[in-house]
């Protein structure tokens, strides 16, 4: 009876070391957009996979279904969205996810294929920003920035169209889905956009020629690494992300993906006070 009762607990002990094994080698799925986020997080996992980590990418070409894939488990992490723009989801959508590491930082630009300078802008111009609450603000801020219009005082990253108080030239501000802002550029006279998206569809030389930039220090628009809060600790994704930002290859194929133009974006790990993966907000 008592070997029987050994044996039971040794083979049990077997099968749960066998589960455990198992569930570690099953591959990370991680969510991306199309462009220098896929294009470098396609890099890293090539690199993941010659220490044993198998990692599959899924490509996504909305800012919503990436979040909700995410919260109900179909993905061990995404890689698409700022601070801001996660906040906002959890606030309206009561995701259980939250930031694990900073990953990149782009800026944003205004530009125009018309128009040489922001003063060229005619009065009654159309104008296009992002459609979703939170790229819509930042390209707010920027157009305010420009002088271009005047926001209520304290909206802040909350801005929207309705709270532009002043618009001395009457433009006309239009919405557009995020990723079709580079479309947009050939029929409105300036846009907001992401320069990466630019070098994506071939624009390299527009990408580097905006008429305005945003800065390139703001944390709060760097793109995060994102997970269900009750996986942060996942081993796995500690690694992936130690492979990312430590890999000299990702960050060639991120330089290539802003056109080898270092004012276009920033790497806040590389800072000392950024570079722990717990300390992303």
């Amino acid at each position: 009876m008592l070997f029987a009762r050994l044996s039971f607990r040794l083979l049990s002990a077997v099968a749960a070391l066998g589960l455990a094994s198992s569930l570690s080698a099953a591959p990370l799925k991680i969510g991306v957009t199309p462009g220098s986020l896929a294009d470098s997080v396609a890099v890293a996992a090539e690199e993941a996979k010659q220490v044993g980590l198998e990692v599959q990418v899924i490509e996504f070409t909305d800012w919503t279904t990436p979040n909700t894939a995410l919260a109900s488990g179909d993905l061990d992490l995404n890689y698409f969205q700022h601070q801001a723009f996660l906040d906002h989801a959890v606030t309206e959508r009561g995701y259980t996810i939250a930031s694990v590491a900073y990953g990149l930082l782009p800026n944003i630009g205004l530009y125009s294929k018309k128009y040489a300078s922001l003063d060229a802008v005619p009065d009654g111009a159309s104008v296009g920003v992002a459609n979703d609450p939170v790229n819509q603000a930042r390209g707010l801020l920027l157009l305010q920035a420009a002088g271009l219009i005047q926001l209520k005082d304290g909206v802040g990253a909350q801005a929207s169209i309705n709270d532009v108080t002043g618009n001395p030239k009457k433009l006309q501000i239009v919405e557009v889905e995020g990723p079709q802002l580079v479309r947009a550029a050939d029929d409105l006279a300036l846009v907001q956009g992401y320069p990466a998206h630019f070098v994506n569809a071939g624009q390299a030389e527009l990408a580097s020629n905006a008429l305005q930039y945003s800065t390139v220090d703001d944390l709060y628009y760097a793109i995060r690494f994102v997970s269900r809060s009750s996986h942060r600790d996942d081993s796995r994704i500690r690694q992936f992300v130690d492979i990312y930002q430590n890999s000299p290859a990702v960050a060639a194929q991120i330089d290539k993906s802003f056109a080898g133009d270092a004012k276009l974006y920033s790497l806040p790990w590389r800072s000392a006070k950024y570079a722990s993966i717990t300390q992303a907000p």
